[in-house]
């Protein structure tokens, strides 16, 4: 069974696909993860990142992986702390704005996610990675809740900064953040995390007798 949440920057998606994942005993795939691991490697190798054909051969090249513990690797190293670096952070819609990423990112997504059952999370997943999953679901949030939540993760960079840098990743993921027609939204504004979590369950355990 496969569990997509889509949603924007804060909205609470990776919080969110661990916490169900671990309860559901499912798989966690986190796809911001494997972009941003890209273009950890983008900046090690010195290529441009406004090079979409050279890293989308890079991305085929060098395919991100995940071990047991949730750990990201790519091209032999572990960059699960490297890649929420401030650097990676604040190029990482340049890089995944490249079609030419995307299709090889999109790719390896479907290829982890035909492994068991899994919860994905990102911003297509719903409506191109996995328009077949059994549970859909996207994540809203107020803006402003969504940058205190940012600031929470990423208490190096200042408020206004984080702002604005939200304001830039919703303009760049405006082709792509779209809900999937049967996805249920979910405002997370004034939810806890448990109750949304407690929310999405109940969608997964009613398609389960159906499913098994």
């Amino acid at each position: 069974m496969i569990v997509a949440i889509d949603g924007p920057a804060g909205a609470g998606k990776s919080t969110v696909a661990r916490a169900l994942a671990e309860r559901l005993g499912f798989s966690y795939l986190d796809t911001g993860a494997m972009y941003r691991s890209l273009t950890w490697l983008g900046l090690q190798r010195g290529i441009p990142l406004d090079e979409g054909d050279r890293l989308g051969v890079l991305a085929r090249e060098f395919p991100v992986s995940f071990d047991d513990a949730g750990r990201v690797f790519i091209d032999g190293s572990d960059v699960t702390s490297a890649i929420r670096q401030v650097r990676v952070d604040r190029m990482v819609p340049v890089v995944a704005a490249h079609a030419e990423v995307r299709d090889v990112m999109r790719e390896r997504q479907r290829e982890l996610g035909s492994e068991g059952d899994v919860v994905i999370e990102g911003r297509d997943i719903g409506t191109v990675v996995a328009p077949g999953a059994e549970v859909k679901v996207y994540l809203v949030a107020d803006p402003a809740i969504r940058a205190g939540r940012r600031q929470a993760e990423r208490p190096e960079i200042g408020a206004d900064a984080l702002a604005t840098d939200l304001k830039l990743r919703d303009e760049s993921d405006a082709a792509r953040m779209r809900p999937a027609a049967d996805a249920e939204e979910i405002d997370t504004t004034h939810l806890t995390i448990e109750g949304v979590v407690a929310r999405i369950e109940e969608l997964v355990r009613a398609c389960i007798p159906a499913e098994r």
